[in-house]
């Protein structure tokens, strides 16, 4: 009988050109392909999959980097596939827009939670299953933020499945009774596909937008300000706290129910 991890391992690789034994034990997650270039310029590896729907590359410390794409359909498929080889740990740094007077562009967010609005999470645990990070993880990556004097906040990331809703009122008013400190497409799929497949997980988002005003509904010329001015820090929060993990031999799973 064909098995999830059997034909996780065979699409693990189908999808992002990649040999399995070339995957690191700690992974980061994008949706950036210039996050994975970057990652590729700073430590000399190769860029698999460019003809795939997903890219990956891996440093000579064993962390692998993927870019998996944009949503939550694609986020659940690479948390899926990621049990093939049953990482230590998943970071997923994406950018997400701001709904709080408290947010600004250019923070940074660790998610104490997020808002299954994406309905992706349905087909893997009932609605009631909250989506929570890994705490421990995001411990390291708060001490990276602390240490590099950052701005963060912290709180509830609503996770949708809809694009262009900045002009829908109604759409809006929920949101504000929700009380999300931010709004993305993936965040919700990862914490609770990795809870379904018992995989460690956590997110560190970038506020790229304030879409809740007509003059921060982001655009090219803003996301593009955005990716110059930030990006790379964000990349190097995520390398360095995965980097630390890795060479405490931190164990970060949490006890299965």
């Amino acid at each position: 009988m064909v098995t999830k991890r059997d034909i996780a391992q065979d699409w693990l690789s189908r999808y992002t050109g990649m040999p399995l034994e070339m995957f690191g034990t700690h992974i980061l997650l994008t949706n950036f392909g210039n996050y994975v270039r970057r990652f590729s310029e700073r430590f000399s590896c190769q860029i698999y999959g460019n003809d795939r729907p997903m890219q990956a590359a891996t440093n000579t410390h064993g962390l692998t980097i993927i870019n998996f794409g944009i949503g939550s359909p694609n986020a659940a498929t690479v948390m899926d596939l990621l049990t093939a080889i049953e990482p230590n740990a998943v970071l997923f740094l994406g950018k997400c827009g701001g709904l709080k007077e408290s947010t600004e562009i250019g923070h940074f967010i660790l998610p104490i939670g997020a808002i299954r609005g994406e309905g992706t999470s349905d087909d893997y645990l009932p609605p009631l299953v909250p989506a929570l990070p890994s705490f421990k993880l995001h411990k390291f990556v708060s001490e990276k933020l602390v240490t590099r004097g950052l701005e963060y906040r912290t709180g509830v990331i609503y996770t949708t499945n809809r694009r262009v809703w900045e002009h829908d009122s109604d759409f809006r008013e929920n949101l504000k009774q929700y009380t999300p400190i931010a709004i993305d497409m993936e965040t919700a799929t990862i914490f609770l596909v990795g809870h379904a497949n018992q995989i460690a997980r956590g997110a560190l988002l970038l506020v790229s937008d304030l879409p809740m005003t007509p003059e921060g509904i982001k655009s090219s010329a803003s996301d593009a300000k955005v990716t110059r001015d930030w990006s790379d820090v964000h990349l190097d929060v995520g390398i360095e706290s995965l980097h630390q993990i890795e060479e405490q031999g931190e164990e970060i799973k949490h006890f299965q129910y």
